[in-house]
């Protein structure tokens, strides 16, 4: 069976974050959109740039016609009040919307990574 690729974030102890690639190595996580750059785009831009994408397919009305929502299964949570440095949660705020998944996935890749080093 094939296993699903799944993106794991990093908090490094400097407190960068980073992603895990595939091969084991890890990059910097990329934070941020240039929107000026995005706005400053025409749709003929748009269109182009979608088109001389490889992994970019249109979609026609068949697509759509055999499309589905898909949902992940969801894992229970629990609310746990915590205190964390002002300057962790404000980083993690001032990425937008989502922070405190992201913050859930960092805490859960530490979990995992140290299981997997301390069995």
């Amino acid at each position: 069976m094939k296993q699903a690729r799944m993106t794991k974030a990093v908090l490094t102890p400097d407190g960068a974050v980073t992603i895990e690639q595939p091969d084991g190595t890890h990059s910097p996580a990329v934070v941020g959109t240039d929107w000026d750059r995005v706005e400053s785009l025409s749709d003929a831009d748009i269109d182009a740039a979608a088109q001389a994408d490889p992994d970019s397919q249109p979609l026609d009305d068949a697509f759509w016609q055999k499309a589905g929502v898909v949902f992940s299964p969801r894992v229970p949570k629990r609310h746990q009040g915590m205190r964390l440095d002002a300057e962790v949660i404000d980083w993690f705020k001032a990425q937008g919307p989502g922070w405190q998944t992201r913050m859930n996935a960092v805490l859960k890749s530490y979990v995992e990574t140290q299981k997997r080093l301390r069995p």
